[in-house]
């Protein structure tokens, strides 16, 4: 994330976007960032020393798998794609968050009630 105004990600938020962003097949790591910060409407900025980790940890998990090829760009990139666990984790993780985001929605709603 960008220090520059942007909200502080909720933990395993960005396993969860980058899970749900190579749903849709594979990507290598700058493209990755760019879908997110393109779906939240330039909200969201992932940083390389935030998104690269994260990758790395992700492949060693079993969540994804790693090949190099060529970028749009023409440069030699490696691109991640879905391993069948990581799809079951995108649906663990996809749950887990939406579980918590009602959670902290009934709180809010609790806390506009109160006197």
């Amino acid at each position: 994330m960008s220090d520059s105004g942007n909200p502080d990600l909720l933990p395993g938020t960005l396993y969860l976007m980058v899970l749900r962003t190579l749903s849709r097949g594979p990507l290598h790591g700058y493209a990755i960032a760019q879908r997110i910060r393109d779906w939240s409407r330039g909200e969201l900025l992932i940083e390389d020393g935030s998104l690269y980790p994260a990758l790395n940890r992700m492949l060693v998990k079993g969540w994804l798998k790693a090949e190099w090829g060529i970028s749009e760009n023409n440069r030699r990139a490696r691109f991640y794609r879905l391993t069948p666990e990581g799809r079951k984790q995108l649906e663990r993780e996809s749950n887990a968050f939406n579980k918590m985001i009602r959670a902290i929605q009934l709180v809010m709603r609790a806390n506009q009630e109160a006197p």
